[in-house]
């Protein structure tokens, strides 16, 4: 039990995803967050430690229920499945939110004023969350690739403009950072994404994405910030070991 109490929250979703749903009915952030001890968080939160803990070890213990091993992928698939399925996600998925949530505010706007703070918040993340994966299609993961390539081929690599990978993961992490705390925001001002009593359909689809927006959201920032980053920095590390 010490073990896991000093285990810090992103190991445990890197280790096994399933248990992302613990951390998440107590409200515990695990992926921008994710470098804080169960310790910590539970002292920091108020929550029952051994409850918990409890919870964790159910999920743990049950292995008749599989759970993708995203660790075990190599970096450079990590990074296609990151792009093709929650990059692509978070561009297909935008423009339609923000029609509706335009069209909200102008609609209901008057009896739900903050119809439009959500859409502001909304808004700017679209505009964040797309430059973000611009830098990370063009700098970022193409040099991770490049570590890949070189360290299964052999070949030399050459130094890139940025120094160190660790710039421009440092730099993409306060910009999760920053996600994470709009959509929490978000959250608090929908009442966890719950409509209305006389909320029409347009209303009720648009929370609903909503909060599936900032679950994958979650869970592609977690796949960056925990497995990705950690990995890509052992990695170059290798490199400057051999030169």
């Amino acid at each position: 039990m010490e073990t896991l109490e000093k285990k810090q929250i992103g190991e445990f979703v890197a280790d096994d995803f399933r248990t992302a749903a613990v951390f998440s009915k107590h409200g515990i952030d695990f992926c921008c967050k994710g470098n804080r001890t169960i310790d910590e968080v539970c002292s920091k939160k108020g929550i029952d430690k051994d409850l918990l803990l409890h919870s964790l070890e159910e999920v743990l213990n049950n292995k008749s229920e599989q759970s993708i091993d995203y660790k075990s992928w190599p970096l450079d698939l990590l990074i296609d499945y990151i792009e093709k399925k929650h990059h692509r996600y978070v561009e297909q998925t935008t423009p339609v939110l923000l029609q509706f949530l335009d069209k909200l505010r102008k609609v209901h706007g008057e009896r739900h004023p903050e119809l439009f703070e959500v859409y502001e918040l909304f808004s700017g993340s679209a505009g964040d969350l797309a430059q973000h994966m611009k830098k990370e299609e063009l700098v970022l993961f193409p040099f991770v690739k490049k570590m890949v390539k070189a360290r299964l081929t052999g070949e030399a690599i050459e130094m890139p403009h940025f120094g160190t990978v660790e710039n421009p993961i440092e730099m993409m992490k306060h910009e999760h950072d920053n996600e994470g705390e709009r959509f929490r925001e978000i959250a608090k001002i929908t009442g966890n994404y719950t409509p209305p009593a006389d909320a029409c359909n347009t209303y009720r689809v648009a929370f609903s994405m909503l909060e599936e927006f900032e679950k994958d959201l979650h869970l592609h920032i977690h796949l960056e910030n925990n497995i990705l980053f950690p990995e890509a920095l052992k990695l170059e590390h290798l490199f400057s070991q051999e030169s």
